[in-house]
């Protein structure tokens, strides 16, 4: 298990859930779970059983499917009721029993809150957090708690607050996390109240939201403070704003403060754990998310291009194989000779300066005329081949291609599409329907091709995305189509630019399949 001295604590599975629009089953719990014990957190929460019939699922089955090697489940709930014993409370006993080594309990700090929320008294407060962690810890269980609305309450009532604190390390709880439950904080005030709530006996943690856009912020502020627990969500996922990002505090905290947090090679796989999150979560992972974002190391102008040719560091504060991402050179009409260059190694080109030279004005113009390459690196690949080559080398001419958009008596919309191609030597005329033009363009490519090229039928069009580009107007107005295509292993991008939204679309579509069919070891002739 994880080095107890300094705690990493996710509580993905529990805040991290009360998202808008994340709704995770059991079994997306489980595999969560696993992503994170992969990374090598020291605490997984995972989720109040007693209170969520989910949860309480969820703990009765990590019993005999999570086999953890880092992270030790913790189950959160509150403390006992006012006026009753800890020992008679339902969903006391409901953590009792969950079997999960440590119990979190959540427990209010705040003397407004506890007079107006729980509508008890300041002295009751306190019994009932005494009773509760003393009960839990009597019956063998580790006990951690979070002082909600600590620093709301810290600035209302100091004695109070940390009168909580204290109370509760007393009776046993082994960590005691300050909660900026409203995430109004800003690390310089919240750092002075972490220092004074680390002179009590209480081994103090920080749980930070997000609202102010300082929650990593103010969770490496009170490190610094004296907190020895950190909690947060993978990707920064919770309520409203979210919570700190956990994979942003734990690379901060091991690679530029020094802290030994998780091995080294479960860090360098922190970006592939960040992505596989996102798709257990179906939450569109945030490509400027740092570390672990697609952008985060991605690099357009010209002038970076130069120097990070010369030294990569230049212009880079880490290297990005520590947390398993990499450097990226964007297209663009930003793009200098070094761009072009260091795009095309990265491609596995080495480009002639005449080359380059071509290719850097080819870029610049198409760029001028709507295209982008900087989300469609697949269309930048082609348009480098057919520089280094000389000529257009496609797998496939094009002879005609048109659409039909039909609405039937009945009142359905029917596209069908009718494409005469040439490819090794043959003449193909096929027709193929589908729910939009575009998709009926997509099969009746797929129905000429597949015969002489079986691997078409592992393509898959997985997004489309249409823009109106600035400067025009109307029903004539340019249009930018970008599109996303699978081959089960890999996803490219690709683009096309024209007043006609169908032939942009096949324009990118046209792309795809060339690019896939080069994945897939088909060169041109």
């Amino acid at each position: 298990m994880a080095d107890d001295r300094f705690h990493v604590y996710d509580t993905t599975l529990r805040d991290g859930a009360q998202q808008e629009g994340l709704n995770l089953t059991v079994a997306d719990k489980l595999a969560v779970a696993r992503h994170l014990d992969g990374l090598g957190v020291g605490f997984i929460e995972g989720g109040w059983p007693g209170a969520n019939p989910k949860d309480t699922e969820f703990f009765r089955r990590a019993r005999t499917e999570l086999d953890l090697r880092h992270a030790q489940l913790a189950a959160f709930g509150a403390t006992r009721r006012a006026g009753v014993k800890a020992a008679d409370d339902p969903l006391v006993a409901a953590l009792r029993e969950s079997g999960a080594p440590v119990v979190t309990l959540v427990a209010k700090s705040h003397d407004r809150h506890v007079e107006l929320a729980l509508r008890t008294s300041l002295q009751e407060n306190l019994a009932m957090i005494r009773d509760t962690v003393s009960h839990l810890r009597a019956e063998g269980q580790r006990v951690f708690l979070d002082a909600e609305h600590f620093f709301d309450g810290y600035r209302s009532n100091p004695a109070y607050a940390l009168e909580v604190l204290r109370t509760a390390a007393e009776a046993g709880a082994d960590v005691v996390a300050l909660c900026d439950t409203n995430g109004g904080m800003l690390p310089d005030e919240l750092a002075e109240i972490v220092h004074a709530a680390a002179q009590t006996d209480a081994r103090v943690g920080i749980h930070c939201h997000d609202d102010t856009g300082c929650a990593v912020a103010n969770t490496l502020a009170a490190v610094k403070a004296g907190a020895t627990h950190v909690q947060g969500c993978a990707n920064g996922y919770g309520e409203r704003s979210g919570n700190a990002n956990l994979f942003t505090v734990v690379a901060n905290l091991q690679l530029k403060r020094g802290f030994d947090l998780v091995p080294p090679q479960a860090l360098a796989d922190m970006t592939r754990i960040a992505h596989a999150i996102t798709e257990v979560t179906n939450v569109t992972p945030n490509s400027h998310a740092p570390y672990v974002g697609t952008s985060a190391f991605a690099h357009k102008a010209g002038l970076h291009a130069s120097a990070i040719k010369v030294d990569p560091n230049l212009y880079q504060h880490i290297d990005p194989a520590q947390v398993g991402n990499d450097m990226r050179m964007l297209v663009s009409d930003m793009a200098g000779r070094a761009s072009v260059e260091l795009k095309g190694r990265e491609l596995g080109y080495e480009l002639t300066p005449e080359s380059t030279k071509t290719l850097v004005a080819r870029v610049k113009d198409l760029e001028s005329q709507g295209f982008t390459f900087e989300a469609a690196d697949a269309s930048f690949e082609l348009l480098l081949r057919d520089t280094v080559h000389g000529e257009r080398r496609r797998h496939f001419e094009v002879e005609s291609w048109r659409v039909i958009v039909e609405r039937t008596k009945g009142g359905e919309l029917v596209s069908e599409a009718t494409v005469k191609l040439h490819a090794k030597g043959e003449r193909i005329v096929a027709t193929g329907e589908g729910n939009g033009p575009v998709n009926a363009l997509d099969r009746a490519v797929r129905l000429a091709l597949e015969k002489l090229y079986p691997e078409l039928a592992k393509l898959e069009l997985v997004d489309y995305k249409v823009r109106i580009l600035e400067g025009t107007h109307g029903t004539g107005a340019i249009t930018r189509v970008l599109i996303t295509s699978s081959d089960d292993t890999a996803e490219w991008a690709t683009v096309g630019v024209a007043e006609n939204i169908i032939d942009a679309s096949w324009q990118a579509l046209e792309q795809a399949v060339t690019y896939g069919l080069l994945r897939a070891g088909r060169e041109t002739s």
